[in-house]
């Protein structure tokens, strides 16, 4: 019986043709056709201004940063419970950021934390939508509209998932995506950068390209281009974009069976959670998630580590997610202490996920489902 891998990248439409006609042209650098059908695909399907691709999400966040014009002193709250660059983008240009928790059901950020974080040198507060699962949108617009502060949505996870009828991606002022290999739509690396305010479209292009005005140069804007702003090279080569256009084209019917297997998750594994003391997701009211991951929270660290292996003698490969950034080295030096996001650091030690992907069969879900059901957690 063959191995379940965690994850597994496949090919759903026309990526192949694709690559094979970015080959063909010899124009492999960024922002060639394929970048441009791509940006053009996200920014219609979201309603947004622009939208950029970029080599990773890291990078994403990296061009947020710098949108921001940071300077010493200056904070950024962010969840503990993240991955690290959405907190270290920020700090590598001289912020400092303030980890607060999260919330028990759904991981996001827990909004009476942030409310108590804020201060005077509050620039923006970092949304991660959790498994794609929309933080309190209201509450936060609430805050930042009386502490005057730009919201940042990490949408990693959330790509075509919404809040309240409004899609993810297009509350903040900007908004940055991953299309890692392990995300709804992957091309190995590759990332993009959403920007709601007009007024930062410009800068962004600029950014991006080095700090120059190259773009406006091939429009024909102006007759040469120079060095007008601190910038770096934040594009992804045209093969990264032509599997991911293959991968977008398709998003509704990888959204539909992504769904089909979260939904068999949580309705099949539900009983045994609840008679283990384990936790599985919770979508609000008023979410629609993008079935991004599955997640299982145990009792406690031996357990998950008794369940992964109860897993992987089984041929099925389930791994932890985040540690609390808090508590990281880096975290520490920030200010980080033990305690002080208890939420973050108990899903850093007791969460685990179960294999989600595009290409997993039904016969693979069952044995999934049946060697999870075969642990005897320890309530």
């Amino acid at each position: 019986m063959a191995a379940i891998p965690f994850n597994r990248l496949s090919a759903v439409g026309n990526e192949m043709a694709y690559l094979e006609a970015a080959i063909t042209t010899c124009r492999l650098s960024g922002d060639g056709d394929f970048s441009s059908r791509c940006s053009d695909l996200m920014a219609h399907a979201l309603g947004a201004p622009r939208v950029f691709l970029t080599p990773s999400c890291s990078a994403a966040l990296e061009l947020a940063a710098l949108l921001l014009r940071l300077e010493p002193g200056d904070e950024v709250i962010v969840p503990s419970f993240a991955f690290v660059t959405t907190a270290s983008a920020f700090a590598l240009f001289g912020a400092r950021p303030v980890f607060v928790d999260v919330c028990a059901k759904t991981l996001n950020l827990d909004m009476d934390a942030v409310g108590r974080s804020v201060t005077g040198k509050t620039r923006a507060v970092v949304a991660l939508h959790y498994g794609g699962v929309a933080c309190d949108m209201d509450r936060l617009a609430e805050l930042a509209k009386r502490h005057d502060f730009e919201i940042i949505e990490d949408n990693a996870h959330g790509l075509f998932g919404s809040y309240r009828g409004q899609l993810l991606g297009t509350f903040g002022s900007v908004a940055t995506q991953s299309f890692h290999e392990t995300k709804n739509f992957g091309c190995g690396e590759g990332g993009a950068i959403i920007v709601n305010r007009e007024d930062w479209i410009q800068r962004t292009e600029i950014l991006r390209e080095k700090g120059t005005d190259r773009s406006r140069f091939f429009r024909g804007q102006v007759d040469k281009y120079t060095w007008v702003d601190l910038g770096s090279s934040y594009l992804p080569s045209e093969l990264q974009a032509a599997f991911l256009l293959g991968q977008l084209e398709q998003r509704h019917r990888v959204q539909q069976r992504r769904a089909q297997i979260w939904d068999r998750y949580f309705a099949e594994l539900s009983g045994w959670a609840s008679l283990k003391g384990v936790q599985l997701p919770h979508t609000p009211e008023g979410c629609e998630a993008t079935a991004h991951l599955f997640f299982l929270v145990l009792p406690s660290l031996d357990e998950r580590q008794r369940f992964i292996s109860h897993l992987g003698e089984r041929d099925i490969l389930t791994v932890f997610h985040y540690q609390a950034l808090h508590l990281s080295d880096v975290g520490r030096r920030f200010g980080g202490r033990s305690g002080d996001c208890p939420v973050a650091e108990r899903a850093g030690d007791c969460l685990v996920r179960l294999p989600l992907f595009y290409s997993l069969s039904d016969d693979e879900v069952g044995r999934v489902i049946e060697a999870v059901q075969s642990f005897d957690a320890v309530s």
